[in-house]
């Protein structure tokens, strides 16, 4: 290395050594450790503790000056170029305002911190002299003397808003900054008077709500926006401007329970006489008993408002109290409706939603649901994130306990996401926000954060006393005044409001509060509109009452089958894929050979698209499947570009067909799973189904399962026909790929709100898959899909079973009549069982193997029907998990009650244990060994089981 490059330069720097710096410089952003240990020095100190990858083009301003920033040049003569030092320091002060603005921002209405000082702000930082400063200097919007232009530049990027965008691309970072700075030299915010008027009435609002809520019911939670209030003309404003100059057509909205009351009435038009009903116990959700309801500030809402472009559908979200869990389910309806739609752009449903600032930081799901926000079978051309800042997250407020990044929305960063922090006592700059926000959506489909900055007047709910923990904080917002009586004192000394106007509104919303009436102006009606989803088909439907035929008939089976079989001209399938699933899929539908699981499960796809149903499926290994059965999705071994090696033969069936994805989905459980019961409930047409790797992979989205898909029809009448698919099996690979938990799935089956079901055979998945689709009735099915079985010739099934057959919820066992002993299993071992008996069919002539398919809703009658055909046997219940999982603890009652007269229930099972399962392969044998030899029994010969026979029916014939 010669010497140029080990030692920090100690003069100017000029044409090629800046970008040999530059390029330096990048290295070291990327890995610090790369570098010379005296350039690494030299950059830390450049930086400043800083992290903006950004802070490089600072840098290269600098060079361009001719100073080095370690040692404060002294004043510059002319660079090569020709500009005097003034000039060059307003442009290199221009880059570092744009990067470094928002740090020094007044956009936090408390002042118990005060506003940093960025050393790069400020002119000593580039050793201007009061000469330099009386220099003119012109660089687009900004003009003046150098002091001047500082000054706009101050007002620009350090007033209420300050904006964080310098990493996106180039592109964005120029739109940007002509949104920003065109207009704006001065710090202005332009709006109308009108305009003005209608965020003062919006906000006078926001806050009158909540002191008519606390004066009426003093002490009652909910979760005030006291503090917050400007988020009520912030969400006005968006759903305004996309109407008016975008034409959005649809505004889904998700947000935790802070300010959900306010939002309710205020931006949904739901009537405040129905709110006061609520909190009076007059008004409850639905009379049914299976109805559970939720409390207040969970339950969503949906309305029609009026904007100068059109009437928009409103939706806000239904949300339990798990924070962010409801943001990945806002985008799963918006990409459904967006999808109904045929809003290829993604422009016309827009996404908005709701964060706190210790939830957005700290709620992992966000993360996750930002990583997928621009992936071709997520995107939802980007959301408009609000984060209502109240600087307290419960009890915490101290920078240090509340993240280690300097705002809570860094999380941004990950989707290229700009954020937009605003102070929320500056209305016109909310406003502002709003517009850019917008804007920046619709150009760029991509994600935009603002950061609402304001406080949380009463403590985490209304009963709780926040002085006890943050006593410095609350003196100072014990005397803030608040936004509205701030920006209504502007307005009547702007002339805007008539001297005390600003009180009188105040009155006229308590009087129209009192009537009870709804309070936004624009609502069209409180109906749902036309643009909402439609299920009216799908209630008032019962389980019983719903049976549809499933069965296709011959003829469609081969031709949907060879079309799954087929693949375009010059296109090469991976020599495997050829030998073991192409070949034989073509030789299954021709009825040459029985169906194996994947052809049963892709033919239940390609008859329901054929039918114009859509498909959406997705998991980390849908395309082919984990277990490499399914192969929807092809990849031509020859392709030269890979945006072009995919074929997905399901997407050309006929001209008609329904829409289809079939999606390998980031690494993400919980946000995937939640954006996919999003897209249910806006989509009841389509067979929506998420596959997890292995089963137990869903206990990172156990939250998922246990508010929304198990419980959200109880509480919020909320349907839902989402498909989970969880491998499940015990075959010796361990703890964590054995078991999918199907307990947990049993334990919260009630009142028919959801299905479980254990298919053993290609056909029961065809038509189970079918039955979800084609029955006029929606409740989530839970599927313990197979592992090993998938390629078992046992589970195979011909090609009749799907023309004629059904899904069958039990399956007798028509080989053994008057058994003595009936063993009820599911899944893979009743095929075990099978094999057992099979082996010493002297031995087991007398035992009856019969497979309950479904566990819940519990088939009572099929079974009783089939153990009545047994009648003195003995009855077990056989499962491979422990005893104190699987099944038998949550149907062991079921079972019970089937029993015919003289008949004794037992089970079989691994004993109690701690984990799903052990470790070791050897031990894994021994123990599915001792299940099936416990579930069998002992053998008995054949003239002893004959003689038994004979026996029971005298006794049958005496009787």
């Amino acid at each position: 290395m010669t010497k140029s490059q080990t030692e920090p330069p100690q003069t100017m720097m000029w044409g090629g050594n800046a970008a040999f710096i530059e390029g330096l410089y990048e290295e070291y952003l990327a890995d610090a450790q790369s570098v010379d240990p005296q350039w690494r020095t030299y950059f830390d100190a450049l930086r400043g503790g800083a992290p903006e990858r950004v802070h490089s083009e600072v840098q290269q301003r600098f060079y361009e000056l001719g100073r080095d920033p370690r040692r404060g040049a002294s004043a510059v003569a002319a660079s090569p170029q020709g500009y005097s030092g003034a000039q060059q320091a307003a442009g290199a002060l221009m880059t570092a305002y744009r990067v470094y603005g928002h740090i020094s921002a007044k956009t936090n209405p408390l002042k118990i911190r005060g506003v940093p000082v960025v050393p790069e702000l400020t002119p000593e930082f580039y050793g201007l002299s009061d000469a330099d400063m009386n220099e003119h200097v012109h660089d687009g919007a900004f003009s003046g003397t150098l002091r001047e232009v500082i000054e706009q530049l101050k007002e620009t990027y350090c007033g209420s808003i300050g904006f964080e965008y310098n990493y996106l691309p180039a592109s964005e970072r120029q739109w940007f900054q002509q949104h920003i700075e065109q207009g704006r030299g001065q710090g202005r915010y332009t709006a109308s008077r009108e305009e003005r008027r209608r965020l003062m009435w919006k906000l006078n609002a926001a806050e009158g709500l909540e002191l008519y809520l606390k004066n009426k019911y003093p002490g009652v939670k909910r979760f005030g926006l006291e503090g917050g209030e400007s988020f009520i003309p912030l969400l006005d404003r968006i759903i305004q401007q996309a109407g008016a100059k975008y034409g959005v057509k649809e505004v889904v909205v998700g947000m935790a329970h802070r300010g959900r009351l306010n939002t309710l009435v205020n931006i949904f038009g739901k009537p405040s006489g129905t709110l006061f009903d609520e909190f009076d116990g007059k008004k409850k959700l639905s009379d049914d008993p299976d109805v559970a309801g939720d409390v207040k500030y969970h339950m969503g809402y949906s309305s029609d408002v009026r904007t100068p472009g059109g009437p928009m559908h409103l939706a806000l979200a239904f949300n339990p109290s798990h924070l962010e869990l409801v943001a990945p389910v806002v985008h799963g309806s918006v990409r459904a409706r967006q999808d109904r739609r045929g809003d290829t752009e993604r422009k016309q449903v827009l996404p908005v939603t709701v964060h706190g600032d210790a939830a957005v930081s700290g709620q992992g799901v966000v993360m996750e649901t930002l990583n997928f926000s621009r992936l071709r079978g997520f995107t939802t051309g980007g959301a408009v994130r609000i984060v209502i800042n109240n600087q307290i997250g419960f009890t915490i407020s101290d920078p240090r306990d509340t993240r280690s990044s300097r705002y809570c929305t860094d999380v941004a960063k990950i989707a290229n996401a700009p954020v937009l922090h605003v102070n929320g006592d500056d209305l016109e700059a909310v406003a502002f926000c709003a517009d850019l926000a917008v804007a920046y959506r619709q150009e760029f489909g991509k994600d935009v954060f603002i950061d609402l900055i304001g406080f949380r007047r009463n403590g985490h709910n209304e009963s709780d006393e926040p002085r006890m923990t943050q006593p410095v904080m609350y003196r100072e917002i014990d005397t803030h005044p608040g936004a509205r009586a701030l920006y209504a004192a502007k307005l009547e000394k702007e002339g805007v409001l008539d001297a005390g106007e600003g009180d009188r509104l105040v009155q006229d919303y308590r009087d129209r509060l009192d009537r009870g009436e709804t309070v936004v102006e624009e609502m069209d009606n409180l109906a749902q509109s036309a643009l909402a989803v439609d299920w009216k088909a799908y209630l008032d439907t019962h389980w019983k009452g719903s049976e549809v035929a499933t069965a296709v008939p011959r003829e469609k089976l081969t031709e949907l089958g060879l079309k799954l079989a087929e693949v375009p001209e010059g296109f090469r399938v991976h020599r495997t894929i050829e030998r073991t699933v192409i070949k034989p899929r073509a030789a299954m539908s021709r009825g040459e050979q029985p169906l194996d699981w994947g052809m049963g499960e892709m033919l239940a796809y390609a008859t329901l698209l054929d039918e114009g149903y859509h498909l959406r499926l997705d998991g980390q290994d849908s395309g082919r499947g984990t277990f490499v059965h399914r192969h929807a999705v092809l990849h031509d071994q020859d392709a030269q570009n890979p945006l072009e090696e995919e074929y997905l033969a399901l997407a050309h069936l006929s001209p008609n067909q329904g829409r289809v994805e079939v999606i390998d989905s980031t690494l993400s459980e919980e946000a995937v799973l939640a954006f996919e019961y999003g897209y249910s409930t806006s989509e009841p047409r389509a067979l929506v189904a998420w596959e997890a790797q292995f089963g137990d992979f869903a206990n990172g989205a156990q939250a998922v399962v246990d508010q929304f898909i198990s419980a959200g029809e109880s509480k919020w009448q909320r349907m839902t026909g989402l498909t989970m698919l969880l491998p499940h099996g015990y075959e010796g690979a361990g703890p964590e790929h054995s078991s999918a938990r199907l307990e947990r799935y049993l334990q919260l089956c009630a009142q028919n709100n959801m299905q479980v079901v254990v298919p053993s055979s290609a056909a029961q998945i065809f038509h189970l898959l079918r039955r979800q689709v084609l029955r006029p009735y929606r409740k989530p099915l839970i599927v313990m899909t197979p592992k090993s079985l998938l390629r078992n010739k046992l589970a195979m099934s011909p090609l009749s079973e799907l023309s004629d057959g059904k899904f069958h919820e039990v399956i007798e066992d028509m080989d053994v009549e008057r058994a003595r002993r009936v063993v009820i299993s599911s899944g893979k071992l009743h095929w075990e069982l099978f094999e057992a008996r099979d082996a010493n069919k002297e031995g087991y002539a007398g035992t009856a193997l019969t497979r309950l398919e479904q566990l819940y809703p519990f088939p009572a009658d099929e079974l009783r029907a089939e153990l009545a055909r047994h009648p003195g046997a003995q009855v077990v219940w056989a499962q491979e998990e422990p005893e104190n999982q699987g099944a038998w603890l949550m149907i062991r009652e079921d079972l019970e009650k089937c029993l015919a007269p003289g008949q004794t229930l037992t089970h079989a099972s691994r004993p109690r244990s701690a984990s799903t399962a052990v470790g070791y392969a050897s031990v894994h044998a021994k123990e599915q060994a001792q299940v099936i030899a416990d579930a069998l029994g002992e053998p008995v010969s054949r003239e002893d089981f004959e003689a038994q026979v004979d026996l029971a029916k005298e006794a049958e014939a005496q009787a």
